[in-house]
């Protein structure tokens, strides 16, 4: 079942939640709507689940599949929703609980008792609680509670699948181990999904593509994949991941800051660059092209590499740098260590007029 949003947009009062937004989610797809608090992310999910209702205006449209539903009650809409806190009912077993939405339909549309026991069991089988049909939500770990959420949810067979997020309340082994259990069920059902989430490495593990929103507004639809190379703004590349900052003044192909050269292909005038951890090493001497002076502040070993904290004047706040362990090991770091950053690549997005204002503020507090 393909979704089509046209022209939602949302006000509370005064205040705008929503600007106009076109979103096409096909049939099958696992779409990941991230971004930061109050970026509209989960008004625009109550939207498409009914639970919220869009501005009342002409052009605004909400299809499911060719259906209208731009004005049909959340109870007709088909739809499966899963909360962030399981919303459990607690004073009955994990069967009923998968079972209750089946037992209140109207009596025309409610399956046969043997039905519904069928039905469950499956769904049971399928989320891999079973065993735990009749305990009661309080015996349960909060990973199995969110699986059977998930199994009530499905238990309507409902043509599009919402998730506030899903996996929010839960730790984090437990979440790295259910997102990867969701995707497989996904992949295995074929039913198209909406999730909300702030966590970057969520939204790119589990998604199709990813819906990344700031103050009521997409910034960038795309793969996780292209998403994360080639970012379409600055707002995105900041927001998936570490950043490391290098702001300085460009003379002649050299930016300088403080004790820093770079030498860099822009223009003369202020600009900051921006990279991420990977994209850059470490050595124990300058070269030709960076001259970067750093002090190693924290080495952490995390998995395949090692995480090199550094700090310098220069900084305006610490670097993060992702090398190898043997280049770790050959560079002998330590907390104490001086060190010679080289990026390997940068970024640059042109400043907006705010930007170029806080960036001369920045200038001038440097320089007094």
């Amino acid at each position: 079942m393909s979704i089509r949003l046209h022209h939602i947009q949302k006000h509370f009062g005064r205040s705008q939640a929503l600007s106009p937004i076109d979103l096409d989610v096909a049939s099958g797809e696992l779409i990941g709507l991230l971004g930061p608090s109050g970026s509209g992310k989960t008004t625009l999910l109550r939207i498409i689940a009914g639970l919220e209702t869009p501005d009342d205006n002409p052009a605004t449209r909400l299809l499911f599949g060719e259906r209208d539903v731009t004005r049909v009650h959340v109870r007709d809409r088909r739809i499966g929703f899963v909360f962030q806190h399981y919303a459990l009912f607690r004073h009955m077993s994990v069967f009923d609980n998968v079972a209750f939405g089946l037992t209140v339909l109207p009596r025309r549309e409610r399956p046969s008792s043997g039905d519904i026991r069928t039905r469950v069991l499956r769904l049971l089988e399928m989320v891999q609680l079973s065993h735990l049909a009749q305990r009661f939500p309080a015996q349960l770990s909060g990973g199995q509670q969110q699986r059977v959420s998930l199994a009530r949810a499905l238990a309507l067979r409902p043509e599009v699948l919402l998730l506030d997020e899903p996996f929010g309340a839960l730790d984090a082994k437990v979440r790295q181990e259910l997102r990867r259990w969701l995707r497989h069920l996904h992949d295995e059902l074929g039913f198209t999904s909406v999730f909300v989430t702030h966590d970057q490495e969520e939204a790119l593990e589990l998604s199709d593509r990813v819906v990344v929103m700031s103050n009521g507004r997409i910034e960038q639809i795309d793969t996780p994949e292209a998403l994360y190379r080639a970012p379409a703004n600055r707002f995105v590349f900041e927001f998936l991941g570490d950043v490391n900052h290098l702001e300085g003044q460009v003379h002649n192909g050299i930016l300088t800051c403080g004790d820093a050269r770079l030498r860099v292909s822009l223009p003369d005038g202020r600009h900051e660059l921006l990279l991420r951890p990977h994209e850059a090493t470490l050595a124990d001497t300058p070269d030709e092209r960076a001259n970067l002076p750093a002090v190693v502040t924290a080495v952490v070993p995390v998995g395949a590499e090692v995480r090199v904290e550094l700090s310098a004047d220069w900084m305006s706040e610490p670097w993060l740098v992702a090398v190898r362990h043997q280049d770790a090991e050959r560079l002998n770091l330590a907390r104490g260590a001086r060190v010679y950053a080289r990026p390997l690549t940068w970024h640059h997005y042109p400043e907006t007029a705010g930007q170029a204002r806080r960036s001369e503020r920045r200038a001038q507090t440097a320089s007094t």
